[in-house]
C-alpha cells in the first residue's frame, strides 16, 4: 500500500511538475479517460481474487505497480495541463478520485474479516501482522494519505483559479 501511495500520489506528480509543460500539452483533453482508467485499475487490482494473484506472482505485482503508475501519470498530467478555463474539471476529477480512493480505504478498514488470503503473510516474526490487521492498516494509510494529496491539489488549483478570476476582474474594471 505504501508503494502505491508514494508512487501514485507523490512520485508521479513530482516528476510531472518537474518536466517542461510542453511535454504534456494537450493531455488535459483526456481527463475523463485518465480519471476512469486510474479508478478502474485501482479498484480492479484491489479486488480480492486479483490482489491475491498479484501477491503470489512477482510478474503480476510488477504489472500492478506499472499499470497503476502509468494511470497515475495520465491522471496527474491531465490535471496539471488543464487550461485556466477548465479548472473546474480538475477539481471535479480530484473530488471523484479522492472520494473513491477513500471508499476503498474505508472498506479495507471496516471489513469484518480479511478480504485477501495473501495479505499479512509478509514481515519478520515479531512485526508480522494478522491478515485482518494488515488489511486494516493498509486501509487506514490509504484513508489518511490519499485524500490529503487530492485535497491539497484541489486547494492549489482553486487558489490559482480564484486569483486568475480576480486579476481578470481588475482588468475589466
Amino acid at each position: 500500500m505504501l508503494t502505491h501511495i508514494i508512487v501514485m500520489n507523490l512520485l508521479v506528480p513530482a516528476v510531472l511538475f518537474g518536466i517542461p509543460t510542453r511535454w504534456i500539452r494537450g493531455i488535459w483533453r483526456y481527463w475523463p479517460y485518465a480519471t476512469t482508467a486510474q479508478l478502474a485499475l485501482l479498484w480492479g487490482w484491489h479486488s480480492p481474487p486479483v490482489l491475491d494473484a498479484a501477491m503470489g506472482s512477482q510478474a503480476l505485482t510488477a504489472a500492478m505497480h506499472l499499470t497503476l503508475a502509468f494511470a497515475a501519470a495520465g491522471f496527474w498530467a491531465a490535471i496539471i495541463d488543464m487550461p485556466a478555463t477548465g479548472r473546474w474539471r480538475s477539481i471535479f476529477a480530484l473530488l471523484i478520485t479522492g472520494k473513491l480512493f477513500c471508499l476503498l480505504g474505508v472498506l479495507l478498514v471496516f471489513a469484518p474479516r480479511s478480504l485477501y488470503g495473501a495479505m499479512g503473510a509478509h514481515g519478520d516474526g515479531a512485526a508480522m501482522l494478522s491478515p485482518l490487521a494488515d488489511q486494516q492498516l493498509a486501509g487506514l494509510i490509504m484513508v489518511a494519505a490519499c485524500p490529503l494529496t487530492y485535497v491539497l491539489a484541489g486547494i492549489w488549483i482553486a487558489a490559482r483559479w480564484f486569483l486568475a478570476l480576480e486579476a481578470q476582474g481588475r482588468m475589466n474594471a
